[in-house]
């Protein structure tokens, strides 16, 4: 799905050009010159510019306000039928990712960003999903992209969080306590249990919080742990532009383009124990291959 919106844009740099052409006399250039200008040129044209006016911000708050009101609504029509599913565990994960399919898509269609989705064929995959995470949106990506069967695991303090929390209790995701390494490490055991006893997927951000400017942060070392004692497969899941669509602290919802690309699994069959970090290095280094400059880890 892609949908630029930059038809208008293009044709007035083109007439542009087309004036200058025609009022500049004729000058001989180095054709190296020429192709450098040119990129140049292209690479300008498809960085998005900030437009910060009044009507912009209007319209920012008024998806905002239609996003929240109607995430309201899914969450407590689907508490409702999970109410109905307790004696049901995975009918409620199954239920749970529907609903994240269905409000992650909705979010995304209000707040109106053009989508280009890559590596689809790689998007049912039972695999560990991992996500650089920048922007709220990374969550609705997320809850929209991520195959029926997934269950996602969060800090257990998440069940403060109003209707949502308890949404997501209800559905059967897993939680961890991160009070110290101790529990931290039991609650990764019994999340993997799960996960295999279940035949389940799981998403986790690797980075364990949200960068503030979009650039990558240094990853934890809980998915190896996971994929250890699973033995799923990996895949990265790569957001771009996330972060100019809605930035950290900001309540204005900007309309620049997002990507989301799947990269091919990484088997985790052969990995050991004995080589977390080298694991947890690749997999980063994967990562900062895939990102645009603006968004690999700052030097």
């Amino acid at each position: 799905m892609e949908n630029t919106g930059s038809g208008s844009f293009m044709r007035n740099r083109r007439l542009e050009s087309f004036l200058t052409t025609n009022s500049i006399p004729n000058v001989k250039k180095n054709p190296k010159e020429s192709v450098r200008e040119e990129v140049e040129q292209r690479h300008k044209s498809d960085v998005y510019v900030d437009d910060d006016g009044w009507v912009p911000a209007l319209i920012s708050c008024v998806r905002i306000v239609v996003c929240f009101v109607s995430m309201m609504v899914t969450t407590f029509i689907w508490a409702l039928v999970m109410l109905l599913l307790l004696p049901w565990p995975y009918e409620r994960i199954r239920q749970g990712n529907i609903y994240g399919h269905v409000t992650g898509r909705m979010m995304m269609w209000i707040l109106g960003n053009p989508i280009k989705i890559e590596g689809v064929e790689f998007s049912n995959e039972r695999a560990i999903y991992i996500c650089n995470h920048a922007s709220p949106i990374d969550i609705f990506l997320m809850m929209w992209l991520t195959p029926t069967g997934t269950v996602g695991i969060a800090k257990k303090e998440i069940i403060w969080y109003p209707l949502f929390g308890q949404l997501y209790v209800l559905a059967n995701h897993l939680r961890i306590d991160r009070s110290n390494p101790t529990a931290a490490i039991q609650s990764m055991k019994e999340a993997a249990c799960a996960v295999v006893k279940n035949n389940l997927s799981l998403i986790i951000f690797p980075e364990g919080t949200r960068s503030k400017n979009g650039r990558l942060l240094p990853f934890k070392k809980g998915f190896v742990h996971l994929a250890l004692q699973t033995r799923l497969p990996i895949v990265p899941m790569v957001f771009t532009g996330t972060h100019l669509a809605w930035r950290k602290g900001s309540l204005h919802v900007r309309p620049a383009p997002i990507t989301v690309k799947y990269l091919h699994p990484i088997k985790t069959d052969h990995w050991s124990a004995d080589t977390i970090d080298d694991h947890v290095k690749m997999v980063y280094n994967t990562y900062v291959e895939n990102l645009p400059e603006p968004q690999r880890p700052a030097c």
